[in-house]
């Protein structure tokens, strides 16, 4: 059982959530951020994660959407994701600290944001589909 701690590096209790690629499942473990402030907060002050672990931003309905990392210490793949689970755009190795708007480039579901670099090392591409108690599975 995980603590929960005050503040923005708090636990969080991890979901499963599968990823099927190319070359077969790829099982992670992830926060949700259903909330405005869970998603304004995100992955914000964390000095690390680990590689089969993050965040899956719930935005509730199909929406553009706009990513930065301010006040992220550690550079992450986001994984932008239609309302069928499938992934529509990976931004690769995001620029710790940058303000720089990430576009989701249309409307998606979901961002998951995993440890930069991830995506690549796990072979995880753009069309693979996600599933999850959100997209119907899990």
């Amino acid at each position: 059982m995980l603590a929960l701690l005050s503040g923005p590096v708090a636990a969080a209790q991890l979901d499963p959530l599968e990823i099927a690629t190319r070359n077969g499942v790829v099982v992670l473990e992830v926060e949700m951020a259903r909330t405005e402030q869970q998603r304004t907060t995100g992955l914000m002050y964390r000095k690390e994660l680990p590689e089969r672990q993050g965040m899956l931003f719930d935005f509730g309905a199909d929406q553009m959407v706009y990513m930065w990392m301010k006040n992220t210490y550690i550079p992450l793949d986001m994984l932008f994701i239609r309302a069928d689970g499938a992934i529509a755009r990976i931004a690769a190795m995001t620029t710790p600290m940058s303000e720089a708007t990430i576009s989701s480039g249309e409307p998606v579901r979901a961002v998951l944001e995993i440890p930069g670099g991830a995506a690549k090392r796990l072979g995880i591409a753009v069309g693979d589909k996600v599933s999850t108690s959100l997209f119907g599975g899990k």
